[in-house]
């Protein structure tokens, strides 16, 4: 049996935020004639997962959580543990960064690969696929993100994982026209995402 209490930090200097929220949908819940995806993230997965829905339509069936938690909070892996043993996919993309701009850089480097390996141990036979973090309007917030995307890209390589680069995608583009606040993004932008995401999931089935 696999436990999610031998993968979480043992401790962690991570304060919750004011408000700690996570969403998960599971779309054609019955149908299990057709590969399944697990799309985690955080509010920028929220944006493009039904998107990538759309996009998969009739191919790759659909499952999300989206969720503001770090990685370096223990009930992370008691929520993702959930998600894991709910369904079985074929495909799991993974991120976590954008709500840990400020965290402990050793604390969520050291829970980012805990996370990796509670998932393949989870799910053996699935394809995994590292999703950078994305660029932000903030320059100085941005070069904290460029550093984790540079992480999990460097983390994918040395582990033979796949990888998503949104933060390389994102970076030239003009903030005022596909941003819609700091973090945040247009339809236009989100739906690029979407597109991103939905290819690279057809690849990897």
């Amino acid at each position: 049996m696999v436990y999610y209490i031998d993968f979480q930090p043992k401790t962690t200097s991570r304060v919750h935020e004011a408000t700690e929220w996570s969403i998960t949908y599971t779309y054609n819940a019955p149908d299990t004639t057709l590969p399944r995806v697990l799309l985690i993230g955080d509010s920028i997965c929220n944006a493009y997962q039904a998107r990538v829905r759309d996009k998969l339509d009739g191919k790759v069936n659909v499952s999300f959580w989206a969720s503001s938690k770090c990685v370096t909070d223990r009930e992370y892996f008691r929520e993702l543990d959930f998600m894991l043993g709910a369904y079985q996919y074929d495909v799991v993309t993974f991120n976590n960064g954008l709500h840990s701009l400020g965290t402990n850089r050793a604390e969520w480097e050291a829970a980012y690969t805990a996370v990796l390996r509670f998932i393949r141990a989870k799910l053996p036979d699935a394809k995994l696929l590292l999703v950078s973090t994305t660029p932000l309007k903030d320059s100085r917030l941005t070069a904290v993100s460029a550093e984790l995307a540079d992480y999990a890209k460097k983390t994918a390589v040395s582990q033979g994982l796949g990888f998503i680069n949104l933060f390389a995608a994102f970076m030239p583009l003009d903030r005022e026209l596909y941003w819609s606040d700091t973090y945040h993004f247009k339809p236009s932008a989100v739906n690029m995402q979407a597109e991103i995401i939905a290819g690279r999931v057809r690849e990897a089935l």
